[in-house]
């Protein structure tokens, strides 16, 4: 709809509306009563000749409105000017550009999000200033690991990442036996339970990645020197409240009692039972292994807002075994320290035993000289 004051030129000299036309087609305007102040035009959007542009955040309709005055009767004069006017029309290119009620065509966003492989679950370690990630697999005992677990959205609305369950192993199977449960019941960090300090990262960085520390460890009776965490990650709306399903909780020995990464406290007290709700995984459901390369599963993609993703391995040095190796070194270095004096003790014996031949056969050669004089 466009409408036209008959003053166009603001002179107090109305135009008629026989002498307005739209567009390049020259549409022309709906019938009023000469009494009516304003010209208006009813077409649609591409009608007229109109031309259309798309730019990154808007569709950019573009007409013109064309005065053309003409000699009214038999009089051979006009008394104002020929007139074209740009009109312009913007539409929001994430907005309905249309006044009509629409009948959606597109699927939900749990269905379309997710069936165009736009999310990557990631699980990764991370150096201790959480800066960059870890360049080197190895621990020793009593150092903790630094993960960082993240959900790449590309361009979808904003979500929030939770890590629902952690389990360790002594092979990317989690399954295997033996294992060590780190986040159980929905987001209960359960490590931080015992002797550990293992907890999650308050505040965490934004609602995309989760960050937690686990106190490094190893299976006892078990011969290999290396761990593989596999956790179960999911991901729910920004804008939803967490609850006791969709949470992040920490133990705090001080105060005896859990607290979350966010939301209100009473959703933690589900850990001290050890009842959640609804168990939505299971340790048997397929997963990703992500390796130590750099091909990692923070490169692949998932079809699911759920996805198990797996780091490894972690490779632990025991401190008393490296003490060990630094004894057993010690006297390697002091054989070493000893056979260079040996050779130096050598070597100067060997130097005085020619010095005295050498002095000998002098004093002997002199002794004829002395005779016959």
């Amino acid at each position: 709809m466009v409408m036209v004051s008959k003053d166009l030129f603001g002179t107090g000299k109305l135009i008629r509306a026989a002498d307005l036309t739209l567009g390049p087609e020259a549409c022309e305007p709906l019938v009023s009563m000469d009494t009516e102040d304003v010209v208006r035009f009813e077409v649609g959007l591409h009608e007229c000749g109109n031309s259309m542009q798309v730019t990154d955040d808007a569709l950019v309709y573009s007409t013109f409105l064309l005065h053309d005055p003409r000699p009214v009767g038999n009089l051979s004069i006009v008394r104002t000017n020929r007139a074209e006017i740009p009109i312009e029309c913007r539409y929001p290119r994430q907005g309905n550009v249309s006044s009509q009620a629409i009948l959606p065509t597109w699927l939900p966003f749990r269905t379309t999000v997710f069936s165009e492989e736009k999310l990557t679950f990631s699980l990764r370690l991370m150096e201790e200033n959480w800066n960059a990630e870890k360049t080197s697999p190895t621990f020793h005992l009593g150092d903790a690991a630094h993960l960082q677990a993240e959900i790449h959205t590309g361009s979808h609305v904003p979500l929030r990442l939770f890590v629902d369950h952690c389990v360790a192993t002594p092979t990317p199977d989690q399954n295997a036996s033996p294992y060590h449960t780190i986040v159980d019941f929905h987001g209960c960090l359960v490590d931080g339970l015992t002797d550990a300090s293992s907890a999650f990262k308050v505040p965490r960085p934004g609602p995309d990645t989760l960050q937690f520390t686990v106190d490094v460890f190893h299976f006892a009776n078990d011969s290999r020197n290396m761990i593989y965490i596999t956790c179960h990650l999911k991901v729910t709306l920004a804008e939803q409240d967490p609850d006791e399903l969709n949470k992040a909780c920490s133990f705090s020995k001080p105060s005896n009692s859990w607290f979350p990464v966010e939301g209100p406290a009473d959703i933690c007290q589900c850990c001290n039972k050890g009842d959640c709700g609804t168990p939505s995984h299971s340790r048997r459901q397929p997963h990703v292994v992500s390796q130590w390369s750099r091909s990692a599963s923070r490169n692949r993609r998932h079809v699911t807002e759920e996805a198990d993703v797996t780091v490894g391995p972690l490779i632990f040095l025991d401190r008393s075994g490296d003490h060990e190796v630094e004894q057993w070194a010690l006297p390697s270095d002091t054989s070493v320290v000893l056979l260079g004096v040996g050779l130096a003790v050598v070597v100067s014996l060997t130097l005085t035993a020619v010095i005295l031949v050498l002095t000998r056969r002098c004093r002997t050669a002199s002794h004829p000289v002395s005779a016959s004089e």
